[in-house]
């Protein structure tokens, strides 16, 4: 690590510790391990100062997700080399009586420039200010954009780090199922038994390619069959324009989970899903305010209706039974 970034303000170290405090209170998005040393920076750039090298295979949560302009790193300061002092000599008293004698002539004025200096300096190719048209100006190249990450420490600390040095720590058998795009989020939805050996079902949201405003395009729930011994997709969807961040609770009779996708006008909305097994359902869909991102789902769960009872399955047993009494 650079020794300059080591060198940290007291206000910069006011602001990390507040960084980290409001760290604590932000839901984990997923597990995510190093690859390689990496520097934990205060701020999403690269010129930020560095303050913790984290070791490869370092696991870290992933709470936020920032698309930022790539910024050089300033260039070192060039100093102009200091000449050597020349070694002083004493001079004799036939020097002194002969340099102080007639003083040098003063140097002359330099002379004037030609009055068409203009038209003598143009070449024949440059167009005269008169006759030529403004050349027109080549387009801006683009400023090349980073996906970093806001990582949080099992010791507390907080920082950002490049995203594409870090992957998502879910099980490599889920994982070979991401067809090249990037997770960026996991989650499980409860365990299930398979003649003893456990295993979770899970909820991923993967984005296609990087560098984008938002944080996924596409979710998918995997469930355990234990029939063929595998994971087998029970839900996706593909299209999606989401963000963080993403929530499940799983303290109900079925395990239900929040995103928060742009709807067709462009707006964020929360959607509430409930897990049923191997159905998942669209219970609820209501504006998402920023300032409450860390509304339990069970709460908008709870105005539309009972995930435990107003399940696909429940309701046709209901109809089925009121049929036979008749």
């Amino acid at each position: 690590m650079d020794r300059q970034h080591q060198l940290l303000m007291p206000e910069q170290m006011t602001a990390l510790e507040r960084q980290a405090e409001e760290a604590k209170r932000m839901p984990s998005q997923g597990a995510a391990s190093i690859f390689e040393a990496l520097n934990m920076h205060a701020d999403p750039n690269r010129t930020s100062p560095g303050f913790e090298q984290l070791k490869e295979g370092t696991k870290v949560d992933v709470l936020e997700h920032k698309l930022v302009p790539r910024v050089a790193p300033p260039p070192p300061p060039i100093l102009a080399p200091v000449p050597k002092p020349k070694p002083s000599r004493r001079r004799s008293k036939a020097e002194k009586t002969k340099s102080g004698k007639i003083p040098p002539p003063p140097m002359p004025l330099a002379p004037l420039p030609p009055k068409n200096w203009i038209e003598m300096s143009r070449t024949e190719e440059e167009p005269d200010e008169k006759g030529a048209q403004a050349q027109q100006a080549d387009p801006p190249k683009p400023i090349p954009l980073e996906d970093w990450y806001l990582v949080r420490t099992k010791e507390g600390k907080a920082g950002w780090v490049l995203s594409r040095m870090v992957s998502m720590a879910i099980p490599d058998e889920v994982a070979q199922y991401a067809e090249g795009h990037r997770i960026t989020s996991y989650f499980s939805l409860g365990k299930v038994d398979d003649d003893g050996v456990q295993k979770d079902n899970w909820l991923w949201t993967t984005i296609q390619k990087g560098s984008e405003r938002y944080e996924f395009d596409s979710f998918r729930v995997f469930v355990w069959s234990r029939r063929h011994h595998r994971y087998e997709t029970a839900y996706v969807q593909r299209d999606v324009v989401g963000h963080y961040p993403i929530g499940v609770d799983t303290s109900g009779a079925n395990p239900s989970f929040f995103l928060v996708l742009d709807g067709d006008d462009g707006q964020p909305y929360k959607k509430t899903y409930v897990f049923n097994g191997y159905r998942v359902n669209l219970v609820n869909t209501e504006r998402y305010v920023p300032g409450n991102p860390n509304q339990p789902p069970s709460t908008a769960i709870a105005q539309n209706q009972n995930p435990a009872t107003g399940s696909w399955y429940s309701r046709m047993k209901d109809r089925v039974s009121k049929m036979f009494r008749r």
